[in-house]
């Protein structure tokens, strides 16, 4: 039996689907938003002001909505976060069918997405430890990314075609598409156990941040995956590389930008049928050194074929990364923590993301495109080597489940 058998599991299957729909709207509207957004300003500066919109709201509220999503039902705060994405889309829909469409429209409501995902992503990342059994927990972190990457695929291409029957149409579609994933997690079983209120307290707010410091294994993780993002932004750069370095057109960067997203899918369909069982600490790092080798390679391409091969293994590299380093952090930490410190990895990793970007840019401003990519690469590899030293628990895991791992060395005494 493979582990896609999870998806027979109705409960998993509704959370499944919910999820699936979700990542599809918002896909689809960072196509409308983006474009829009152009279209009303011609600013390269207020498309990058959209995704700070987004992202701050996460930044500043980090200690907050971890202390929610442990503190109460963590389905409930999902599907009112799903309900005020819907009511933000709808609002984008209305404006622009009665033409009152402005940029500072568009702000308000990239606000108003940021708070919903920043209160959703620690609640959304603390339920699946409550859905499924612990030993397949690796292998349903595997089958929600391969649908999230799907979905990256999709989702914009889908979108695109849609904006051209009008923004307002695109807009209703992703309305549509949050209320019917409301309506497929609103049917979902979860047992919510009421836990006695804890004050409110710095020392319990950073928790989750404390935790982390003191896991060698989730801080190990975590700050690899980090550095990872942070140092091999190549992506951020694609449109230069397409244009100047391969001379190809859109259709060129558009397969360049697929690519990472197709190998992330097929990496995260084989790892939910074969689930890693052993060596995870030491596939993590080669993982993550694999990403470093894939980034020197594309940064040193001058041909299109060489470019998107050297994208897709960084996809699939990442996405070994991705699904070692989440299911480590919620296998290692109790679940009345989940919330902190999911909302705490979510920062983390939200904020290489953007950095990860800037990084990019001001190092290709200062020693041109080529050589940003090329250190980045490298940059990863260093990083790989010293984790290897200072993390060494993190090299030596062998199991996703620790005391899997500690049941045979006790076995062995």
């Amino acid at each position: 039996m493979t582990d896609t058998s999870l998806l027979k599991d109705n409960n998993f299957f509704r959370f499944f689907s919910g999820q699936i729909l979700s990542t599809f709207a918002f896909q689809m509207l960072s196509v409308g938003i983006g474009w829009q957004m152009y279209d009303l300003t011609g600013s390269a500066l207020s498309l990058g002001l959209v995704g700070l919109a987004q992202f701050l709201p996460q930044l500043l509220l980090t200690l907050v909505v971890g202390h929610i999503a442990d503190q109460y039902n963590r389905l409930t705060i999902i599907l009112a976060c799903r309900a005020l994405m819907a009511l933000t889309v709808l609002t984008l829909a209305i404006g622009n069918l009665y033409h009152q469409m402005t940029p500072h429209l568009i702000y308000g409501c990239a606000i108003a997405l940021g708070i919903s995902r920043s209160f959703e992503m620690p609640a959304l990342q603390a339920l699946v430890p409550n859905l499924v059994p612990s030993n397949r927990l690796a292998s349903a972190m595997a089958l929600m990314a391969s649908a999230r990457e799907a979905m990256v695929i999709a989702g914009p291409a889908i979108g695109g075609f849609i904006y051209l029957l009008g923004p307002d149409v695109l807009y209703a579609s992703s309305t549509l598409c949050f209320v019917l994933s409301g309506l497929f997690l609103y049917r979902l079983h979860y047992n919510h156990t009421v836990k006695a209120k804890a004050p409110v307290t710095l020392t319990y707010l950073l928790g989750g941040l404390t935790y982390i410091r003191r896991n060698p294994v989730v801080m190990g993780s975590i700050s690899l995956d980090m550095f990872a993002v942070l140092l091999g932004g190549a992506t951020a750069l694609l449109p230069i590389v397409a244009k100047d370095i391969l001379e190809t057109g859109p259709w060129g960067l558009g397969i360049l930008r697929s690519a990472p997203a197709l190998g992330a899918v097929m990496m995260s369909i084989y790892l939910a049928r074969r689930p890693l069982k052993r060596n995870v600490g030491k596939i993590m790092l080669r993982a993550v050194a694999i990403f470093g080798v894939a980034t020197i390679v594309f940064g040193l391409s001058t041909n299109l074929y060489l470019s998107v091969f050297a994208l897709f293994m960084l996809g699939m590299a990442d996405m070994i990364s991705v699904v070692i380093r989440s299911t480590l952090v919620q296998l290692e930490t109790p679940d009345e923590m989940r919330g902190r410190v999911s909302a705490a990895n979510s920062i983390f990793i939200g904020s290489s993301n953007q950095l990860g970007e800037f990084e990019s840019g001001a190092t290709a401003a200062l020693f041109g495109t080529v050589p940003a990519i090329v250190i980045g690469g490298v940059g990863t590899l260093v990083v790989v080597g010293i984790w290897t030293f200072i993390f060494p628990s993190l090299a030596q895991r062998d199991t996703m489940e620790a005391h899997i791992t500690n049941k045979a060395n006790t076995s062995t005494k």
